[in-house]
């Protein structure tokens, strides 16, 4: 049944090949327990007991409460397509319910660095690292959330005025001024942007391969970009108080 699920996730679903494993190790690792602890073979037959034992062994080995949910869910994704298949008659996750996890307080990053990192020569011409520090310097002076960066037009700026039009939640306009440094900044870029790909695209910022960008995008750009601006060694996920927004 195992083998079915995985086939489900990987030809149907399409999972990528970190989530399969990740779940075949998960529904691998519930099996063994059962077969140690219950002498049972069948992971089908595992009722809710079972379960919350397997629960309990994983929090006693000091498993990570966000190791232990991830396994959580794999076993409630697998009954819930046995059930949905009719293989079984009862979920026995149903009323698994996940751990607390501790919340992760925001890293900040300080002012004066982000301005020392803007205001480094970049000696490069590079597209990607242009990009990358362009889509920094928006979020720092104009106060864009990653949705609204993803989803700026070219056409949306306006070069002679020195302003951009933003659509905003619950698709409300604004207009954002640029400052000459700006304006001259984003001209380059897209001078870049036309000499790297063949294949116009109406959106400001692209991807790798010149396609739209996205949000998580945009925060991983972020992240590597601004990793060795703290002064700290975790991921600045936060950007103080100028950039909280973007997230």
């Amino acid at each position: 049944m195992t083998d079915r699920f995985i086939q489900y996730i990987s030809d149907e679903r399409r999972y990528s090949p970190n989530t399969i494993k990740a779940f075949t190790n998960d529904l691998y690792s519930f099996e063994v327990f059962l077969q140690t602890d219950f002498e049972l073979k069948g992971i089908s037959h595992a009722t809710f007991d079972m379960v919350r034992t397997w629960v309990v062994k994983l929090m006693d080995e000091k498993v990570s409460a966000r190791s232990v949910n991830r396994k959580i869910s794999s076993l409630k994704s697998f009954y819930k397509f046995l059930l949905k298949k009719g293989l079984i008659d009862k979920n026995p996750t149903a009323n698994i319910q996940s751990l607390k996890t501790p919340k992760r307080l925001p890293t900040y990053i300080e002012q004066s660095q982000i301005n020392e990192y803007l205001s480094a020569d970049q000696k490069t011409n590079n597209f990607k690292n242009i990009r990358d520090r362009l889509i920094v310097d928006l979020l720092y002076s104009s106060g864009l959330r990653r949705s609204e960066l993803t989803g700026l037009k070219t056409t949306s700026i306006d070069f002679n005025i020195g302003r951009m039009k933003v659509l905003g939640k619950r698709n409300k306009e604004r207009f954002i001024p640029l400052t000459i440094e700006m304006v001259e900044t984003i001209k380059n870029y897209l001078k870049l942007k036309e000499k790297t790909f063949t294949q116009k695209n109406p959106f400001l910022i692209v991807t790798n391969k010149g396609n739209k960008s996205y949000p998580e995008f945009i925060l991983r750009i972020v992240n590597k970009e601004l990793i060795g601006v703290t002064s700290t060694k975790k991921s600045p996920m936060y950007l103080g108080i100028l950039l909280q927004h973007i997230c």
